[in-house]
């Protein structure tokens, strides 16, 4: 079974990346895989702060 609490705990501290955060990461990948998923965990703190915007209706 896998350490969930590890997992929860790098998912905070990703939470917490901003823009210039992820194009740092993705710009130092070591290869496609990483810069990959870097990228995903860019768009998805996009969409999330999107969602955000709209909901408070700020757009």
């Amino acid at each position: 079974m896998c350490e969930t609490k590890k997992f929860f705990d790098i998912y905070n501290q990703i939470k917490e990346l901003n823009p210039d955060d992820t194009l740092q990461l993705v710009m130092e990948a070591r290869d496609e895989d990483e810069r990959e998923f870097f990228e995903l965990v860019g768009d998805f703190l996009l969409q999330k702060k999107q969602r955000e915007v709209i909901e408070e209706h700020l757009f």
